[in-house]
C-alpha cells in the first residue's frame, strides 16, 4: 500500500505583529520528497509515523511530499501560505494513486487572510484525493479546532501530554492510518467546541486540572471501539472566529459512541474551568529577587509574556530592566532576538564598549526600548547551529549571534527566531556554560524540559507582551464571545453547533 506523508508546522501569535515568512521555514529547513526520510527517520512526529509502520508488519511505501517547520510567530504572509498551498497541491498530484494521506499539521496557524490554516490545507487535500481516500490527521494539542478541519479528515490524534511527544504523536497516526488502510477500521468522529480561553500556567499534563482532563481522556480509550480521545486546550494568543477549546473523539464505525465521550469530555472541563484561571506567576520585580535569593543555581525565570515557544517576538527587555535597576549582582543569562541590535553590536565588533537600545523593536505595542551600555564579548555565525535535544530537529539557522555583556547580564541575541535561548545546548554552541550562572531567563511559558537536568527551580516572571497570562487585558478582535472568561457564559452548548451533536 501507498501512504503520502505531508508535514507542515507553524503556531500563529496573533498578537505578535511580525509576519511569519518564508524566511523563517527556510531557517528550519524546507525539505521535500525521499530527503525527508533519510532527514527525519528517527526525529519528531515522522519518526514516530515511521515507527508505526515499522512494527505494522505492513508493506508500505511512504510516498513523502513536503516538511515545512517554523516555530511559533506571527501570522503566516501570503506568499508562504500560497507556497504551502501550491507544494501540497503538486506534491498530491505526483503521488499518483494513495490509499491513504498522513497529514502532520499543528492546528493554530493562521495567515494573512486566512484564519484557519489546517482547514484550507485540509480542504484541498480533500478536494484532490475526493472521498475515497481516508485522511489521518496528527495535530499539536494547543491546536484550534474547526468545522472545516473536522469535514475534511477521517481520524484525528494529538498530543498525549505537555510538555509534548512529537514521537508518540506521530506513531498514533501512524497507527490508525494503518488500522484504516489496512485492518479495515472506519473512523468517525465527534466533537464539542468549548467557549473557552486560558493562560498557559495551567497547561501541563503531569499534574493539576490539565492532567485531569487527560486522565479522564485515557480512560476513555480503554474501549476497544474508541481509536482516541484527543483534548484540545487552545494556545490563548490566537485571534480567530471559530477560536476556542475543544475535544474530538474518534471510534471505530460507533457514531453514538463517540458522541457520548466527547459530551462528557467537555462537561467535565467545563465545570473545571476556575481551575485554569488559577495563576502562578509573580510580579517581574519580585521574581527576580526570589531567583537572586535562592541558595543554589541555576534558577530559570519563565518570561511568559515574551515567550518565543508561544509565538511571541523575543524582543521583551522587561526583566532586564528589573535586574539592571535593582542592582542585581548574580550572574543572570538572557536571550533577545533583534536584527537591528546585532548589526549595531556586529558593526561596532568584538571587544568593542557601545551604549545601544534593547527591545522593545517588534512588538511594540507591549514593550519601549532600553538604553544599556555594555561590552560585545563574542560575534558568531549561527546559521547551522546544532541543538542537542531539541526534539523538531538538531539544526537551526540562529542568523548572526551577538554574545552581549552589560552589568551582571549575558545576552545571547539573535537575528532569527531560532529557539532563543530555551535550550541550554544553544548557550554552548556560543562558549557559555549556563550552570555558571545563577539565574536563566527562558522565553517560554511551558518548556521548562530543556533545562530540567541543571535547573534548582523555575519561577513564573508576570511579563506583559504577546504571550502574557492575562488574558484579560490583549485586544481581541476576532475571537467569538461570549466566551470564559472574557464574559458569562449561560450554556457552553450555545457556543458551537458541533454541541448539540453531529459534525457542526
Amino acid at each position: 500500500m501507498r501512504i503520502a506523508l505531508i508535514h507542515i508546522a507553524q503556531e500563529t501569535n496573533d498578537f505578535n505583529p511580525l509576519p511569519t515568512t518564508m524566511e523563517d521555514y527556510r531557517s528550519f529547513g524546507i525539505i521535500e520528497g525521499q530527503e525527508v526520510l533519510k532527514e527525519l527517520s528517527d526525529v519528531g512526529s515522522i519518526g514516530g509515523y515511521l515507527e508505526a509502520i515499522r512494527e505494522s508488519g505492513q508493506n508500505v511505501e511512504t510516498f513523502p511530499i513536503i516538511r515545512g517547520f517554523a516555530v511559533a510567530g506571527g501570522r503566516l504572509d501570503k506568499e508562504t501560505f500560497e507556497f504551502f498551498q501550491d507544494r501540497i497541491r503538486t506534491g498530491l498530484k505526483e503521488a499518483g494513486k494513495i490509499d491513504g494521506l498522513m497529514l502532520q499539521l499543528h492546528g493554530a496557524c493562521a495567515a494573512d487572510g486566512f484564519d484557519d490554516v489546517e482547514g484550507e490545507q485540509a480542504e484541498l487535500c480533500r478536494r484532490i484525493l475526493g472521498t475515497e481516500v481516508p485522511i489521518i490527521l496528527a495535530l499539536d494539542h494547543h491546536a484550534n479546532i474547526t468545522s472545516k478541519i473536522i469535514a475534511n479528515v477521517d481520524g484525528i490524534v494529538g498530543h498525549r501530554t505537555q510538555p509534548h511527544d512529537l514521537h508518540d504523536t506521530g506513531k498514533l497516526g501512524g497507527e490508525m492510518i494503518i488500522k484504516v488502510v489496512s485492518s479495515g477500521a472506519k473512523p468517525v468522529m465527534a466533537w464539542r467546541k468549548i467557549p473557552l480561553v486560558s493562560h498557559q500556567e495551567k497547561f501541563l499534563t503531569s499534574h493539576g486540572p490539565m492532567k485531569k482532563w487527560f486522565d479522564k481522556a485515557r480512560a476513555a480509550e480503554r474501549d476497544p471501539k474508541v481509536l482516541q480521545v484527543s483534548n484540545y486546550p487552545m494556545q490563548p494568543w490566537l485571534d480567530v472566529k471559530e477560536g476556542g477549546w475543544s475535544t474530538v473523539v474518534v471510534t471505530d464505525n460507533d457514531q453514538a459512541l463517540a458522541e457520548t465521550i466527547a459530551e462528557e469530555m467537555a462537561e467535565f472541563v467545563w465545570k473545571i474551568r476556575a481551575e485554569f484561571e488559577e495563576r502562578e506567576a509573580m510580579p517581574v520585580d519580585d521574581a527576580v529577587r526570589a531567583a537572586d535569593a535562592e541558595e543554589k543555581g541555576l534558577v530559570v525565570i519563565s518570561d511568559t509574556g515574551d515567550t518565543v515557544f508561544g509565538g511571541a517576538a523575543g524582543d521583551s527587555n522587561v526583566i532586564l530592566e528589573s535586574v539592571l535597576r535593582l542592582g542585581i549582582e548574580s550572574k543572570v543569562l538572557i536571550p533577545m532576538i533583534s536584527k537591528k541590535a546585532v548589526a549595531e553590536l556586529v558593526a561596532a565588533g568584538e571587544g568593542a564598549e557601545i551604549t545601544l537600545d534593547l527591545g522593545g523593536c517588534t512588538a511594540t505595542e507591549f514593550f519601549k526600548p532600553l538604553t544599556v551600555t555594555g561590552k560585545v564579548r563574542k560575534i558568531a555565525d549561527g546559521s547551522a547551529a546544532r541543538v542537542e535535544g531539541y526534539n523538531h530537529q538538531d539544526i537551526v539557522n540562529m542568523g548572526r549571534v551577538v554574545i552581549f555583556e552589560t552589568g551582571p547580564v549575558t545576552l545571547l541575541i539573535t537575528e532569527l527566531r531560532g529557539v532563543a535561548g530555551n535550550l541550554p545546548s544553544v548557550y554552548r554552541i556560543f562558549g557559555i556554560e549556563p550552570t555558571d550562572y545563577k539565574i536563566a531567563v527562558v522565553k517560554t511559558a511551558s518548556n521548562f524540559q530543556f533545562f530540567a537536568s541543571i535547573t534548582s527551580k523555575v519561577i513564573r516572571a508576570d511579563t506583559g507582551g504577546p504571550g502574557q497570562s492575562d488574558v484579560y487585558s490583549l485586544p481581541w478582535k476576532r475571537l467569538p464571545r461570549p466566551i470564559h472568561p472574557l464574559d458569562p457564559v449561560a450554556d457552553w452548548h450555545d457556543a458551537h453547533p458541533a454541541n448539540r451533536g453531529g459534525q457542526g
